[in-house]
């Protein structure tokens, strides 16, 4: 009886050990080929016995009885430059999941040399050297004010502003939010947000899932030859693939981003593996329980995220990825708040979105230096606007109706070689194929020519047809010396409808001063094809031409940069550049348009009759310091100064709707271990954003009156400023490993704006009132979150 009393409590001390214990696995790969490499030596540092492998024939490793907590592995291969990996969090409920590139060493060396570099600032392309930063899922979850938002975490980067509470439109460098390219897997993908519209590239809640984000890359400005088609900066997002050894499940739930399942596992016995998330508004579920969550328009939306990796098979590397998102708003006038400035009393609206990717990847490996990848998608976005008017007749009268259908077939393929130590070459294409049926007709501030009592339709944009664009790049790498790297590429991008095409060079030049120093010099010519509200307008009113003959808009980057690492897990970043821009679509007539200043909005302007001889320049400096998580704390400060000016068809300079001036940035977090068992956290995180108030153009109060409807004064355009944005969010969390199965959960309070600040967003005119009033962003608002991992 003892005997049996004794094995039970030590299989309960050993499942509690064992709980307390997660798997750190993996690939190790050639940097530039991407071929495993056999016999990697992977370490975990700091424990005690130590722990380590080296990887297999396929390049797999697996690291097991990994405590749970923050830990580093040290990588080195014969002939490579050792890497060490820090800040891993390692949690009883999940197990972590990654790919490790190493860089062949300049020289043939005899021996492995044991101290690795951290670079944690490098980015997953290998080929972007400049104006570039990774992120992660933890990263987007970590931050205080993120609302698990990748665009809300670039935000706090340097030469980034979004000082927007209501949408997460990115302006970076003074560029309008239309300059932003969103990528993933490699393949451009529509607005990845939900609410969104047609040319649009933010939304108020995004669609894309950080809990299924890999390490991904952010550029802004000189990017290499692979990215084309944008002027302003690139979201090259990865999903991460699913646990290939054992069945994995989170549940989550947040104010933001809703109620949340993923689902992952192994998918057969070749190293593939699946993962699936769904995630439905929380506000919407609440509301339907009973619960007042405080709005009368409620926001209904749902995604789906998956990612099927079918791992090595006989003709290569396949995955299948895919998002599937929808939403709806109805703003119902009887649901009005009468203290509601800016409410219309006279008119409900019906608000629909949908968005969709289907992608298959290709990845082969030719030989042990080359390789080829492919990717093939297809992807759709629909929006439906409508509105009724309320006092015309006893029945409501439809006044506005808006229908978009966007269809695109993509393929993109490039062959990568890695010709020796110093040149990797890499060359591809991007074919794409977009079928679009495009409705938008209204009745406001229109006349009643048929003599029936009420307001003609005014077709704005009506066209069912198709565009095809087709663009080419070669890139290469050469390292010309051990410490100076020379990236060099040509891009071109051709569109069928106006038979326009370009040439694009791309350059970057790093040298690295020393042992902690890299000077970066960087050159990109960059073209994009207008936004299609832009060019399918037609005003069919007065009878001008519509912008079916615009050009793209053409951009110059220059940039001069200095990193420097004072420190291990610390960086010193300072950059300045110049941004010239020609080709501007602007009035054909001197006004002071310019569609650069465009692009933050659910709509785009009505206008037509367009060409192609506006004007644009940005500058600025940029700082960065960053203390990598690391000893159980971390520390970001931004500081960018910019200038944004623009000249419309008038020829007179002007700040941009987007000149802030200035963001500044602060953030920081310490996370404390509670008890001596290193099973549970408490986290604790804090930022401060500051920035100048943007330009706009006052409105011209007695014209607006006289026409019903917001006129702004364009002899005054962009002449007067908001105030200052100031915003406060502290977060606070504790993090739980149980000790008895493999589980963990997170609990967090984010206090976005503490102290309740009035930002204001907008001077816009009430047409029922006949007033110029001022609208306020978000005031302070708790965001809370529950997460469960099994």
């Amino acid at each position: 009886m003892r005997t049996q009393t004794l094995t039970f409590f030590l299989l309960l001390i050993s499942l509690a050990l064992q709980a307390q214990r997660s798997v750190i696995r993996g690939s190790i790969i050639d940097q530039q080929s991407e071929t495993p490499l056999i016999g990697a030596t992977i370490i975990l540092l700091g424990v005690e016995p130590s722990i380590g492998t080296v990887s297999d024939a396929e390049g797999h490793f697996e690291l097991k009885d990994v405590p749970v907590g923050r830990h580093s592995i040290q990588v080195s291969y014969l002939g490579y430059d050792p890497q060490t990996i820090p800040n891993l969090l390692v949690t009883a409920g999940r197990e972590l999941q990654f790919d490790i590139k190493l860089k062949e060493a300049f020289q043939t060396i005899d021996e492995v040399v044991v101290k690795g570099n951290t670079n944690k600032d490098k980015t997953v392309n290998e080929l972007a050297t400049i104006s570039a930063r990774t992120f992660n899922t933890e990263e987007v979850l970590r931050y205080s004010g993120g609302r698990n938002d990748v665009a809300k975490l670039v935000a706090n980067f340097a030469g980034v502003a979004a000082n927007n509470d209501g949408r997460n439109d990115i302006i970076v460098r003074g560029n309008s939010p239309t300059g932003i390219l969103w990528r993933m897997e490699g393949i451009p993908i529509p607005n990845p947000n939900h609410f969104s519209t047609l040319g649009t590239t933010g939304g108020p809640v995004s669609a894309l899932n950080p809990n299924l984000i890999g390490t991904s890359d952010f550029l802004t400005s000189a990017f290499p030859a692979e990215y084309g088609n944008a002027l302003a900066g690139v979201f090259d997002v990865n999903l991460r693939t699913g646990n290939k050894a054992r069945y994995e499940f989170m549940g989550q739930i947040n104010a933001f981003s809703g109620m949340e399942a993923v689902i992952e596992g192994p998918l057969n016995k070749k190293n593939g593996s699946f993962v699936v998330a769904y995630r439905h508004s929380f506000v919407e579920v609440a509301t339907a329980a009973g619960i007042n969550v405080g709005t009368a328009a409620l926001p209904r939306y749902r995604d789906l995220t998956f990612n099927l990796d079918f791992g090595n098979t006989k003709i290569g590397k396949i995955s299948l990825f895919g998002i599937g998102a929808s939403s709806n708003i109805d703003f119902l006038a009887k649901d009005i708040d009468e203290n509601d400035f800016f409410a219309d009393p006279t008119q409900d609206s019906y608000n629909t979105s949908k968005f969709g990717v289907l992608g298959l990847k290709h990845n082969v490996l030719l030989n042990k230096h080359a390789y080829v990848r492919s990717v093939f998608s297809t992807s759709y976005s629909g929006t439906t606007f409508e509105a009724d008017n309320l006092t015309l007749e006893n029945t409501p009268l439809r006044v506005i109706n808006v229908g978009d259908d966007l269809t695109t077939y993509r393929w993109s393929s490039f062959y990568n070689d890695k010709i020796n130590r110093r040149l990797t070459l890499r060359a591809g294409f991007l074919l794409q194929q977009q079928q679009i049926k495009t409705l938008v007709e209204s009745r406001e501030n229109t006349p009643d020519l048929d003599g029936d009592g009420r307001k003609d339709w005014w077709k704005q944009r009506d066209f069912t047809g198709g565009f095809f664009q087709a663009e080419t790049f070669l890139q290469s790498q050469y390292r010309l010396t051990e410490k100076l790297t020379l990236n060099a590429g040509l891009r071109s991008l051709y569109f069928n409808e106006t038979e326009d095409h370009a040439l694009e060079p791309r350059l970057a030049l790093n040298l690295q001063t020393g042992k902690k120093g890299t000077l970066n010099l960087g050159y990109g010519l960059h073209n994009q094809t207008q936004a299609l509200p832009v060019f399918l307008f037609r005003d069919q009113t007065s009878g001008l031409p519509g912008n079916q003959n615009l050009g793209f808009t053409r951009s110059q980057h220059l940039v001069l940069g200095y990193d420097y690492k004072p420190a291990d897990h610390w960086r010193v970043k300072v950059e300045t550049y110049f941004q010239a821009l020609d080709r501007v679509p602007v009035d054909a007539l001197p006004t002071s348009f310019s569609m650069l200043n465009t692009g933050a909005d659910f709509i785009f302007p009505e206008k037509g009759n367009l060409v192609n001889k506006g004007t644009g320049r940005n500058l600025g400096v940029e700082l960065t310091v960053e203390k990598f998580f690391s000893k159980g704390y971390y520390g970001l400060l931004t500081i960018s100064v910019f200038d944004s000016k623009y000249k419309g068809s008038d020829g007179i300079e002007r700040s941009t709707s987007f000149d802030g001036g200035y963001v500044f940035n602060f953030l920081a977090g310490k996370e404390f271990k509670i008890g001596a068992s290193g099973r549970r956290f408490f986290t604790f995180d804090t930022k401060v954003t500051n920035a100048g108030g943007r330009p706009y153009t006052p409105v011209n109060l007695q014209a607006s009156r006289a026409a019903e409807t917001e006129i702004l004064d364009e002899s005054r355009a962009f002449s007067q400023r908001l105030d200052n944005y100031l915003r406060w969010d502290v977060k606070m969390g504790i993090r739980t490993n149980s000790s008895k199965r493999k589980m963990s959960q997170t609990f967090f309070l984010d206090f976005q704006n503490v102290t309740n600040n009035d930002n204001i967003f907008a001077m816009r005119y009430n047409k029922v009132r006949g007033e110029v009033g001022r609208i306020n962003q978000i005031g302070f608002f708790p965001d809370v979150m529950y997460r469960i991992e099994f």
